[in-house]
């Protein structure tokens, strides 16, 4: 166990890249804050509201200032934020008659919540990237493996033939749901939050709402039309996507792993030497990446409910709301980048054991096209007579070992082209054409 599974230097990297990490380390996080608060002073000047020249000064101290980091932890501990000991030191640095004046009209959350909504840009920025990419890779795995048959497992038990291309398909749509998802999202997120102590402005009088909208113009942020301090749903609403995001690469995960699995050995991570190995049994090629996959999205699912309570906030603001979604936030966003990584690997190493796939077909000796059989013979019988007879053949086939199409052909005399529906590429219905049809889209 350690304080940080996503930043300990010995399995970190399992679970979150570095360059995500990166991003939300403390170092950025401060350096947010002092940017939102460099941007308020020229605000201030811009609605005349603080003397231009203070705000130059403001400006150029702050673009050399360096923060005592441990004072702020020490702050925090004592004020339950970090803004109070960070404004102390802002104003240290700046000096003069000009250092009255940062700061000025905020209160702790504005800084805090316009420096997480920068933060979250980035990062958002960043997984738009990895997904992209991502969707690529899978859609170039789908369009080599559009016509490639296997058999398709529902509820975990063999069903009829499908292709892999669609397999590969049904990983990559929940992601480009999530692209356009996030378009959506961004103008609900990335709002500046300016609002004063209780949210009424009142510091600035009747410039308040300009102020505002010079503040989000400086940060290239929105103006929404009122503060949104207790007002999280945009920021959980992230939560969600990202949830979203980790949830369809579980899902990847669950499926490689099982087709993975040596009794199938349709797939594996990768053809690479030594990749997942065992400690103690050399013949083992463990399924890491899709496990991680799988981990990092249960740990979304559980840690998306402590964002939903993290909505609850009492009167103009709750301590109690606001640190359980410091606690719970950067995970779910690492957790995202350290998934769309691992997936990345796991997609573009992906060994696939077509011969595999044909030979697992084959071994249900006809059972996956009882479908197809029931739906052959249906054409020359009533459809519940056609079920019941395929049903008992498969019952016979099970137990006796002989393939399903033989003993149906030997059991009637209804001409039924028998060679056509033993055949599974002929019993793929759309599939190709879906491929190909997502592949355009």
């Amino acid at each position: 166990m350690t304080s940080d599974p996503f930043s300990a230097p010995s399995y970190g990297g399992l679970f979150a890249p570095a360059d995500i990490r990166e991003l939300l380390s403390d170092d950025r996080r401060t350096a947010a804050m002092v940017r939102v608060e460099a941007a308020l002073a020229r605000a201030n000047a811009r609605c005349g509201v603080i003397p231009a020249a203070a705000a130059d000064e403001i400006d150029r101290a702050l673009a050399e200032f360096t923060p005592d980091l441990a004072r702020l932890g020490s702050g925090t501990e004592s004020a339950g934020v970090p803004v109070p000991v960070l404004v102390t030191q802002l104003r240290e640095a700046v000096g003069g008659l000009s250092a009255d004046y940062v700061h000025w009209g905020a209160t702790s959350q504005d800084v805090i919540d316009s420096a997480l909504v920068l933060l979250l840009r980035d990062l958002l920025a960043r997984l738009d990237t990895q997904i992209t990419a991502l969707i690529e890779s899978l859609g170039a795995l789908a369009r080599r493996h559009r016509t490639t048959v296997m058999l398709a497992r529902t509820r975990m038990q063999q069903a009829v033939p499908t292709t892999f291309g669609l397999k590969v398909i049904g990983w990559r749509q929940p992601l480009l749901h999530s692209r356009d998802r996030l378009a959506q999202l961004r103008p609900r997120l990335l709002s500046v939050q300016l609002g004063g102590a209780a949210g009424t402005l009142a510091p600035w009088g009747d410039a308040g709402t300009r102020v505002r909208e010079a503040l989000a113009d400086e940060l290239d942020l929105a103006a929404p039309p009122v503060p949104w301090h207790t007002q999280r749903d945009g920021i959980v609403e992230c939560a969600g996507w990202l949830s979203l995001v980790t949830g369809a690469l579980g899902t990847m995960g669950l499926d490689i792993g099982l087709l993975g699995q040596n009794e199938v050995g349709e797939v594996a991570e990768t053809s690479a030497a030594g990749h997942g190995g065992s400690s103690t049994l050399p013949q083992k090629s463990n399924p890491v990446r899709s496990e991680v996959l799988v981990a990092l999205a249960r740990y979304n699912a559980n840690a998306l409910g402590a964002m939903h309570q993290a909505l609850l906030h009492e009167g103009e603001r709750s301590g109690a709301a606001w640190s359980l979604e410091w606690l719970t936030l950067p995970g779910m966003a690492l957790a995202a980048g350290g998934a769309l990584a691992q997936a990345q690997r796991l997609v573009s190493g992906l060994a696939v054991d077509t011969t595999r796939m044909r030979r697992n077909l084959e071994a249900t000796r006809g059972l996956c096209l009882a479908e197809a059989a029931a739906f052959a013979l249906a054409e020359h019988m009533p459809r519940e007579r056609a079920q019941a007879l395929v049903s008992d053949a498969c019952r016979e086939a099970k137990a006796g070992g002989e393939g399903l199409i033989a003993l149906l052909e030997r059991q009637t005399d209804a001409p039924v082209h028998w060679r056509t529906v033993e055949d599974p590429e002929r019993y793929l219905g759309s599939a190709v054409a879906m491929v190909d049809a997502a592949l355009s889209a």
